[in-house]
């Protein structure tokens, strides 16, 4: 099992990936992603190397994007506010390697990146109808924030977000 940084090669890969993601949270109601996030996001993520995939037998089995900071960080009030944090976005696993700890894999080697870097935390946000997820974090240490962060997608859709963070 490798847990690496994403290169433009594995770009097609992790597309398909995610639009297996996408079709599987669509089919359990979970209705936040679609044809353009997190797809405009893959890129740049690469480029500015931020992307990172967890591989087995030369297959992405999950990625996530590692950045530090967030447009919706100001909204929140984190126990310590001046701390150096790391967000995690967009973790995604393989549909065909769900409910196999793959995703706390990819969170304890997300860890170590951070604690190697000198973060004190790492932090997220999540869509509120997003239970699986909810789930995985709250499994692996992380405590949710009071308050809801609301992101108005357009006239129609605004997600409502809670934040997570760990204390590394």
């Amino acid at each position: 099992m490798i847990f690496r940084l994403a290169c433009v090669n594995d770009l097609s890969s992790i597309k398909t990936m995610y639009e297996e993601i996408i079709e599987n949270m669509n089919q359990n109601n979970i209705c936040i992603w679609n044809e353009y996030y997190p797809f405009e996001c893959f890129e740049g993520d690469i480029n500015s190397q931020r992307l990172y995939v967890l591989e087995e037998n030369d297959s992405i089995v999950a990625a996530c994007a590692l950045c530090d900071s967030n447009e919706a960080e100001k909204n929140m009030k984190w126990k310590n506010e001046e701390a150096r944090a790391l967000y995690i976005d967009r973790l995604g696993v393989n549909v065909n390697y769900q409910g196999k700890g793959y995703g706390s894999l990819v969170i304890k080697n997300v860890i170590e990146i951070a604690r190697k870097n000198q973060f004190e935390y790492l932090r997220l946000f999540v869509v509120d109808i997003n239970n699986p997820a909810i789930c995985l974090y709250e499994k692996n240490r992380f405590e949710k924030l009071n308050g809801v962060y609301e992101e108005k997608i357009n006239e129609k859709v605004t997600l409502k977000e809670y934040a997570y963070e760990m204390k590394i």
